[in-house]
């Protein structure tokens, strides 16, 4: 199986998302709703844990691209353009097309902004 996609399958759909593509999750109640580049969303009928669940199992190694940010998100890292704690604002870009802004708690920004930090002195 390629593991530059992964899949989430329904009673009556199946999603088949390029990871690379995929911007964001955010989490709304039952459901999960991913952003890509082009705006585009995809709505899946599983809450954020069983998202990151998924990760795991299809993704293995790959699935560190991605961080749990706070109660509500999951970030491609890839995308991650600015963390400003201050203002609880995180800034994902491609550097050309978008810019998402995710208002997002001083903690969990501060948590993400260890996960640089320490990469790059690692």
């Amino acid at each position: 199986m390629n593991t530059n996609f992964i899949y989430f399958n329904s009673r009556d759909e199946l999603l088949r998302v390029d990871i690379s593509k995929i911007v964001y999750f955010e989490a709304d109640g039952n459901y999960t709703s991913f952003v890509m580049p082009n705006k585009l969303r995809g709505v899946i009928g599983m809450n954020l844990a069983q998202v990151e669940k998924s990760f795991t199992t299809q993704l293995k190694e790959r699935s560190r691209c991605f961080a749990r940010i706070g109660k509500r998100f999951i970030v491609n890292l890839n995308y991650v353009y600015q963390i400003n704690v201050l203002k609880q604002r995180l800034v994902l870009s491609d550097y050309k097309s978008f810019a998402f802004q995710l208002e997002i708690s001083r903690e969990a920004l501060k948590n993400l902004k260890e996960i640089f930090v320490s990469t790059r002195n690692g």
